[in-house]
């Protein structure tokens, strides 16, 4: 079985959990390296693991200062619009805590088609990590699960599941809703992070959820494997009932 599985009540268990590992990973971070890195998810799942980010004692056990929010993924839409990935953020997060401005690495959907949204996310992802770096290594980065087994925004039997020099593409609509264009984060950039955290809610889930951990790769969640980092899934009561046991 990939990586660690840990089983929680409900999804308020499961993020208060998440919320404390997010602390942990930051301190130590900031310890070894002098600043944070974290990919966010979108979706519902992880609202409300950023609503307790910005409550006391959390709030104050993260030093803001040092941490630097990217996003695994992003809808080309604007972002104030409901399907945005950062705006999700922006309400549930950024708003409350003392993140700089200048360490708010959002997806640049305002230069255009998807292809160039891609190209400039990725430069500034490399401006960033650093240009003679293979791929970026995030301290963090968490993930969902579609019920069709994707994960950021890459999609069952999507081209962009062999991409294995960029960092960034774009991607079409999957099959689920929103029916948008998108970019996202490369398999090979998700798997160079230093911790990958799955957040998985809900009994629509139960059973991808057990195909993944199966290591069914014809479902691109169940391809996260991090070559030298950790992989943890925090899953609630709901999506384990149904899932043959974890």
């Amino acid at each position: 079985m990939p990586g660690e599985v840990r089983v929680f009540p409900n999804l308020e268990g499961l993020s208060l959990a998440a919320a404390e590992s997010f602390a942990d990973a930051a301190a130590e971070a900031i310890s070894q390296r002098g600043r944070f890195t974290v990919a966010l998810s979108g979706g519902s799942t992880p609202s409300r693991l950023y609503q307790l980010l910005t409550l006391p004692p959390l709030r104050q056990r993260i030093d803001w200062s040092r941490c630097h929010l990217f996003w695994g993924d992003e809808r080309l839409v604007p972002p104030d619009h409901a399907d945005s990935n950062y705006r999700l953020a922006r309400e549930t997060l950024l708003d409350g805590v003392p993140l700089p401005v200048a360490q708010i690495h959002g997806v640049p959907v305002e230069v255009g088609e998807g292809n160039d949204v891609a190209q400039s996310y990725e430069e500034d992802l490399r401006d960033f990590f650093g240009r003679d770096e293979l791929w970026p290594r995030f301290d963090l980065l968490l993930l969902g699960l579609g019920s069709d087994g994707h994960t950021a925004s890459l999609f069952p039997g999507s081209p962009a599941l062999e991409e294995s020099q960029r960092w960034v593409v774009a991607t079409p609509p999957g099959t689920l809703p929103p029916p948008v264009n998108r970019v996202t984060l490369t398999l090979p950039a998700i798997n160079a992070a230093r911790e990958v955290l799955f957040l998985v809610a809900g009994a629509d889930k139960a059973g991808v959820l057990h195909h993944v951990l199966q290591g069914d790769v014809g479902l691109p969640a169940a391809r996260v494997r991090p070559a030298g980092g950790d992989l943890y899934w925090f899953v609630d009561m709901a999506a384990k009932a149904r899932s043959g046991g974890l």
